[in-house]
C-alpha cells in the first residue's frame, strides 16, 4: 500500500504552543482550571487531566485563588472582565493570531464600522471574536444569513463595513460569501475585507484537496468536534469517493482499508504527532495480524 501523508498534517503553532505551555504549567502546580476543552482532541485532553487539568464550563465553577488557562480558541470579552474582577490568576494561551483579530475587530468597532464575522455561530472562537465587535455586527455562517446582514446595514444606514473570518473557516465558502455580500450591500459602501483564515488552515485545505484527487481512500485524522477537521473531511469528500474520519484508533477499519492500494492521510490542527505516527505505522503494516482490530470490517 502506498501512503501519502500531508506535509501540513497535525498541530498548528497555536495549538502546539497551548499544549506545551499547559504541560509546563502543570509541572509547577498540581491543579489548574481550563474554561472549556483545551483542544478538540479527547486523547490529549485526557492525558492533561491526569496531570491535574480541570475542565469547567463556567467561570463560577473556579474557586478564588486558583489559576485558569484560556485555551487556544479564546474567550468573550466579558469573561476577561469577570476574571479581572475575581481573585483568579490568568494564564492566557489564546492563539496569537486570534488575539490580533480581537484587537483589530475592536479597532474597527471604535471607528464606527459595521463588522461582518464569517464563521460558525456556536464555535468558541466565533463567540469570543464577535464579542469585541459591539452591537453593529453580525455572524454569517450560511448564505441565508447574508440577507439579514444586508437588511441590518441598510436599516442602520452604515456605509463603512468590514469582514473578518474564523481562522479555520473554509476558504471557498468565505470567497463565495464575500462576492455575494459585495453585490448586495448599498453601492456607495466602503467595504474592507480581512481574510483572517489562518495560513496553516489555508495550506492544509489546499493540500487535502490535491492529495484526495490522487488516492483511492482519504483518511482524515482529528477531533470530531473540530471545525478545522470537519472542513478537511468535506474537502476530501468532494475529490475522493472514499473518506474515513478517524478520531481514535478504534475508528480505523483495517479490513476495509486493505482493499485500497493508494491511501492519503491528512490531520487537522488538533491532531497530535503521536496519533499521526501510530496511524501511519498501522497503514504501512496492514498485512500484519497484530493490527486487526475488533471493529475491522
Amino acid at each position: 500500500m502506498e501512503v501519502i501523508l500531508g506535509k501540513k498534517a497535525g498541530f498548528c503553532q497555536g495549538v502546539r504552543n497551548t499544549v506545551i505551555k499547559t504541560k509546563n504549567n502543570l509541572k509547577k502546580k498540581k491543579r489548574i482550571y481550563c474554561l472549556g476543552q483545551l483542544v478538540n482532541n479527547p486523547e490529549v485532553v485526557k492525558k492533561l487531566e491526569q496531570k491535574g487539568l480541570k475542565i469547567v464550563q463556567n467561570i463560577q465553577d473556579i474557586p478564588d485563588g486558583e489559576e485558569i488557562i484560556i485555551r487556544a480558541h479564546g474567550i468573550p470579552k466579558k469573561i476577561y472582565e469577570e476574571i479581572e474582577s475575581r481573585n483568579i490568576k490568568l494564564i492566557d494561551l489564546t492563539c496569537s493570531k486570534i488575539l490580533s483579530i480581537h484587537k483589530k475587530i475592536e479597532e474597527y468597532k471604535n471607528l464606527g464600522y459595521y463588522i461582518i464575522y464569517v464563521g460558525e455561530k456556536t464555535h468558541p472562537e466565533t463567540i469570543g471574536s464577535i464579542s469585541f465587535a459591539g452591537e453593529n455586527s453580525c455572524i454569517v455562517q450560511d448564505l441565508e444569513d447574508i440577507n439579514d446582514v444586508v437588511d441590518d446595514i441598510t436599516k442602520k444606514d452604515i456605509r463603512n463595513i468590514t469582514i473578518f473570518s474564523q481562522t479555520t473557516f473554509s476558504m471557498e465558502k468565505f470567497d463565495d460569501f464575500v462576492k455575494i455580500i459585495k453585490m448586495k450591500i448599498p453601492k456607495n459602501s466602503n467595504l474592507e475585507i480581512n481574510k483572517t483564515i489562518c495560513d496553516a488552515t489555508k495550506l492544509r485545505q489546499i493540500e487535502t484537496k490535491e492529495i484526495a484527487k490522487q488516492v483511492e481512500l482519504m483518511i482524515i485524522i482529528g477531533g470530531k468536534k473540530s471545525s478545522d477537521t470537519n472542513k478537511l473531511y468535506d474537502i476530501a469528500l468532494k475529490e475522493c469517493s472514499n473518506v474515513m474520519f478517524v478520531e481514535t484508533l478504534k475508528d480505523l477499519y483495517i479490513n476495509y482499508i486493505k482493499k485500497f492500494k493508494k491511501v492519503g492521510v491528512m490531520a487537522g490542527v488538533q491532531a497530535s504527532n503521536d496519533m499521526i505516527e501510530k496511524i501511519i505505522d498501522i497503514l504501512k503494516n496492514t498485512e500484519t495480524e497484530d493490527y486487526m482490530y475488533e471493529n475491522s470490517r
